[in-house]
């Protein structure tokens, strides 16, 4: 049985499926790739938006999510850190 994800690792799964996806995603399509809920999602949404990793963005009348500076900043410190306990075998 696959282990539960716990939460940071949620929140590094949002942004990183943001980031392959050349910075912007629809919500349709991250949904499908952070494999949550939608009432999960709208949650780590409202979550990423107010800790200002994560912006609205509207082109025409469609919204993408859109990685902040400060996204990218957390992705490459936590793969960091993940790297680092990875390599004690934690």
């Amino acid at each position: 049985m696959a282990e539960r994800r716990d939460r940071i690792t949620i929140i590094y799964d949002i942004l990183s499926a943001i980031a392959a996806k050349s910075g912007r995603i629809k919500p349709t399509h991250l949904l499908y790739k952070s494999n949550l809920s939608h009432i999960s999602m709208k949650k780590y949404i409202e979550e990423l938006k107010g800790k200002k990793l994560i912006d609205e963005e509207h082109v025409k009348e469609h919204l993408f999510y859109k990685l902040t500076d400060e996204g990218i900043k957390f992705l490459n410190d936590y793969k960091k850190i993940r790297e680092f306990t990875e390599s004690f075998g934690l």
